[in-house]
C-alpha cells in the first residue's frame, strides 16, 4: 500500500500531466491560477475555500476515525498564532450554538478555555470534536483558517489537495 506521500506525489504528477479526473467536478474560474497552497489559501475567496472544504471535508466523506489523527499531526505542525487563532474561531462558532467555552472544556478534557494557553492536544480535541458534531462549523473554520489543511496526508484527504492541485494545473497544458 502507497504512502499518504507517495499518495500525494501521485496525484501531484497525475495533474501535471493533464489527469484532472476528480470526485467532484470543481467549478471553473479561469481567472484564478494558483501557485501553490499558500497562494490558494491567501487569494482565494472565503466562499470559495468554503465550498471546496464543504464538498470534502465532511464526516459522510472522512470518518472522524481517520481526521482525528490528520488534525492532531497538521495542527502540530502550523504556527502558535495560527493555532490559536483555530482555537479562538471554533469556541467563537461554538458559543453561537450554545456551547461555551467553559463547557467545552470541561466536556473534552481541555486543559484550559483560553484559546491562547491551549496545547496543540487541546486544539486538536476542539477541531476533532467540531469536525464530527457540527462539521458546517468545522468547514466555515478552515475557510477562515486554512493552513490546517496544508498539513492534511490521509489519502482520503488528498482528494482535497487534488481538488485544489486541479485548479494550479487546470491551465498549463
Amino acid at each position: 500500500m502507497a504512502t499518504s506521500d507517495q499518495y500525494k506525489r501521485q496525484i501531484m504528477k497525475d495533474l501535471a500531466g493533464g489527469n484532472t479526473e476528480s470526485l467532484e467536478p470543481v467549478p471553473e474560474t479561469p481567472e484564478q491560477e494558483y501557485q501553490n497552497f499558500d497562494d490558494f489559501a491567501q487569494r482565494s475567496s472565503r466562499d470559495e475555500r468554503r465550498q471546496l472544504f464543504g464538498r470534502s471535508l465532511h464526516p459522510d466523506r472522512i470518518p472522524p476515525s481517520q481526521m482525528e489523527p490528520e488534525l492532531r499531526q497538521a495542527i502540530a505542525h502550523i504556527k502558535p498564532k495560527e493555532r490559536d487563532d483555530v482555537a479562538r474561531e471554533f469556541f467563537k462558532q461554538l458559543k453561537k450554538r450554545g456551547l461555551s467555552d467553559r463547557d467545552l472544556e470541561k466536556q473534552l478534557g481541555l486543559s484550559t478555555h483560553h484559546a491562547s494557553r491551549m496545547t496543540e492536544d487541546d486544539v486538536a480535541k476542539l477541531a476533532a470534536f467540531t469536525y464530527h458534531s457540527h462539521p458546517d462549523i468545522f468547514q466555515d473554520v478552515l475557510a477562515d483558517q486554512p493552513a490546517i489543511v496544508k498539513f492534511l496526508s490521509n489519502p482520503l484527504v488528498g482528494a482535497v489537495m487534488g481538488a485544489i492541485a486541479s485548479k494550479w494545473f487546470g491551465h498549463r497544458r
